[in-house]
This record gives C-alpha cells, structure tokens and sequence, in this order.
C-alpha cells in the first residue's frame, strides 16, 4: 500500500483531512529534471488560524491520553518509514536531489526519531522538591499545548519529524510548514505516515507556504512554542518576531564549520574525511565542512588528494544512475554558490577542482590559499565547496575556527585524540568531533550550535525535548488549610 500515490492530497492542505487552502497552490519540481511532481495547497494566514484552533481543541483530550497510547503511536510512526522506505526514497531522490544512500540515512534516522520519541512518552515528568513548610512541594512538566515547526528543504525528513515526534509524544498538537520546494517528503508525508499510524484527527496539520504563512504561524496566539531550523537570517527573523509575542523559539541555523586537519595525520585518509564534510548531499547540510584548516606539513598533499576525489565523484540524476552528487534544490542556490566560488578566485584563491556546473549539477569544487577576506571563507557556501587554509601552528588553528560567527560543528583530524579534545575545549562550538568530519548526525544526543549557529541544543534527546515541548508547573499540596495572620 502506497503511503503518497492517492489523489487526496494533490493541491491541497492538511488540516483535520485534506482541504483546500486559500492561499492557492504550490508547484513541486524535480531539480534534476525540471519535471513537475505534484502541486500541493498553499496555506494562508486564516487557514493557520483555523488549523491553530482545531488543534487547541484535539490536545486537551491527546494530553489526557495514557502515555502508552501515545507511545504506540509514535512507534507504528517509526515502522512506517521501513515500511514505506522504497517510496520514501524515490521522492526523496527526485524532490530533493538525494541519492540513494543519503535518502536511506533519513529513513533510518527518521524512524529512530520516532521510536525515541515512543520513550520519551513515558520518561519521568517531575521532581519532588524539598519544602521547609508541612507540605508537599513538586515540579511537573506539562505539554505547552500547540508547537509550531518550521522546517527546511535540505533534510525534510529529518529535520522536521525530530521536532514533530517528540512533541506529539509529550502531549502536544503540531502546526508543520514544510519548506515550499519539499512539501510533499516535509510535509504531505508526515500526514500520511501519521495517519496511517493512527494519530488523532487535529493534531497534526500540514500547512505549507512562503514567508507570510511562517509570520502568521509565528504570531498566532495558540502556538506557544515555535521549533525553526533554517538560515541565521531566517532565525534572526523567527527570533524577533516571536519575542514580541512572548514566545519560547528554539533555533538551529546555518553553520560555516571548520574541519582541522594536523600534520600527524594521513592527508590521503584525510582528504576522504575532508571529502564528505564538504560534498555530501551536494554540500547543503547546515554542519557541512566549510573550511579546511591545514597544517602546511600536509597541506600539499592533502589538496591534490581533495582535488583528485572531487574530480572523480560522478554528478547527476539520482534517480537515474549511480551518483555521489545530485542536483542543488534551485536557479537561485546554483547562481549564489557560483558567484561565491568566481568571487573567492578573484579575491586570490585557487581553483584546484571544480568550478563548474551543468543546469542544477554543480561540479564538487576545492579552492587553494583561501583568503582570510574572501566571500567563500567568510561566509556559509551551502554548496559542493571545499575552500582550504594552510596554517602553521595549532594556536593559529584554533583562532581561525574560533574567529566566526557562528558555532555549529566542529572537527579536529589528529592521531592523538587527546590533543584534539584539549583544542576542543578552546573553539566554541555546540558538536565537536575528533578525527571525524563536521556531518553528524542520531537521534539520541542533543543537536544545536552556539553563537548564530542556533540557541544550542535544544532538539534531541530526552531531557533537551523535555525543556523544548512541556512547560514546568511547581505544585504543592497540604493536608489541612493553613491559618495565616490575615
């Protein structure tokens, strides 16, 4: 049985079923090919209100639900993505420009979210605490009432149901808006797969659109808590405007992390490692390798080697052939990563690789002798682009991965592991990951960055869910009523 080939959702939102929006329709296109795949509803400013009132109305009677049922819920959700991994992936190819390999990654990360979120349904949710009067003194935690998550199109699946599943699993309604360019694998598939896992009618809605349905999600009085992950810019944004509504927003944004590679290691090993931090899923993935820090003992021969693999990794259809690269998600990402690259070659670096592009294939790029001004250091490419700096000293890298903006990921290549957590302790950065690249990713630890990386980790195992999606109410209680001065 097909979770995505009914006509139901074609054109439309979903809110209590699918209805039709009243903000139009949004096209979906193939980036490989140009080839429409679907059209879904766009939704606009009223249809989130309605959505945010039929949700307020489905939690009360979900938080009153025994944890046990919620917890069946969310794990049916997780054995849906197995079972429907073979459709899953196909869309995930041609909507996202996935290959194969990384479209069963979010599979598998996808439904261990879920099954995750099944425990967290039945962790503990209070404390007794000690009272100096005769009474009982304690904190519970209690779901917020309605969540919003804004999701983006690089990792759908991923990035959306790791604020989805654990909300719903603590009590909560969702309001979702998926990214425009990825509604149906953000967006039409986590209604389908839900309902299909016997979730309540109301507590999930599936509302996509632009910028105005995101404000008006932001701003609606039912939503208490907003889940963003996407562009500093856009969290800069989302911050603001839910500040002025008094709103909890937790964050996870854009990241330009450093990759540290010491003279002690291999540069052929290396330069692998180098390799996917900055080329996997054609570099759009928030922790992707931004730059290579190099030591000048290895820098050599760790270049040609990066350059070696960029020039042999095949660019194409996902879904057509083997590949290791697809297509960027649109026009406008090719065109920013391009100008970036042509920028930093006249502003002084090195084209080793790459380079180039055909339609929405960019070819995998190594840029030599950086400089420390130039557009593709300076900023996140969020492209198949490896820029390298050749450094002297350790301190020297520990300044320039320290010197940014932002605090994502971080990764320290050394074959004295030691020594990479001691250089660690002094870059800030809320992932760290000592002689491995800066793309990882589970669904047990708590994900976020530091500085305008995000508001840390607020996505992700138990006890940060627990701070994200339930509120701490402090009760106490007496056994007779207390005579006071008055």
């Amino acid at each position: 049985m097909s979770l995505l080939e009914a006509s139901a959702w074609h054109g439309r939102i979903y809110s209590s079923g699918w209805v039709d929006g009243t903000g139009g329709v949004l096209p979906v296109d193939s980036p490989s090919t140009g080839e429409r795949l679907a059209e879904v509803g766009a939704a606009s400013a009223p249809d989130v209100a309605a959505a945010a009132a039929r949700a307020v109305d489905a939690q009360r009677a979900w938080a009153a639900t025994p944890y046990t049922e919620r917890a069946a819920v969310l794990r049916r959700a997780g054995d849906l993505w197995h079972q429907h991994s073979e459709e899953i992936i196909g869309w995930l190819m041609r909507e996202t420009g996935a290959i194969a390999p990384f479209g069963e990654f979010q599979i598998v990360t996808s439904a261990e979210e879920c099954y995750e979120a099944a425990a967290l349904a039945s962790a503990p949710y209070g404390e007794l605490l000690r009272s100096s009067l005769p009474r009982l003194s304690m904190s519970r935690r209690l779901p917020v009432g309605v969540v919003g998550v804004i999701s983006p199109f690089n990792v759908p699946t991923i990035l959306g149901i790791r604020a989805v599943a654990p909300a719903l699993a603590l009590g909560n309604a969702v309001l979702l808006k998926p990214d425009p360019r990825t509604s149906v694998t953000g967006g039409v598939l986590f209604a389908e797969l839900f309902a299909a896992a016997g979730l309540p009618d109301g507590l999930l809605h599936v509302l996509p659109g632009g910028v105005e349905t995101g404000e008006a999600l932001v701003t609606e009085p039912a939503v208490r808590v907003v889940a963003f992950t996407g562009s500093t810019r856009g969290g800069r944004a989302v911050a603001a405007l839910a500040a002025q509504h008094l709103k909890r927003v937790h964050l996870e944004l854009g990241g330009n992390s450093a990759l540290l590679v010491l003279d002690d290691v291999d540069p052929e090993v290396a330069s692998s490692v180098g390799a996917w931090g900055s080329f996997a899923h054609q570099g759009q993935v928030c922790m992707t390798t931004g730059r290579h820090l190099v030591q000048s003992g290895v820098a050599d021969a760790y270049v040609a080697s990066l350059a070696e693999r960029a020039a042999h990794l095949p660019v194409g259809d996902p879904a057509t052939g083997e590949v290791a690269l697809g297509p960027v998600i649109d026009a406008g990402q090719r065109d920013r990563i391009h100008g970036m690259v042509t920028a930093s070659v006249e502003e002084g670096a090195r084209l080793a690789a790459g380079g180039t592009y055909e339609g929405l294939f960019y070819r995998p790029t190594v840029l030599d002798g950086v400089p420390l001004g130039s557009t593709a250091y300076a900023e996140e490419v969020f492209g198949p682009v490896a820029p390298v700096v050749r450094i002297d000293g350790v301190d020297d890298a520990i300044r320039l991965a320290s010197e940014t903006p932002y605090g994502l990921s971080l990764g320290i290549l050394t074959s004295n592991p030691m020594r990479g957590l001691e250089i660690a302790e002094r870059i800030p950065s809320g992932l760290v990951h000592i002689n491995d690249q800066t793309i990882n990713d589970e669904a047990t630890v708590p994900f976020g960055g530091v500085k305008e990386s995000g508001t840390g980790g607020r996505l992700g195992g138990a006890a940060a869910n627990l701070d994200a999606f339930t509120d701490t109410q402090w009760v106490t209680m007496r056994g007779s009523l207390p005579e006071y001065p008055f």
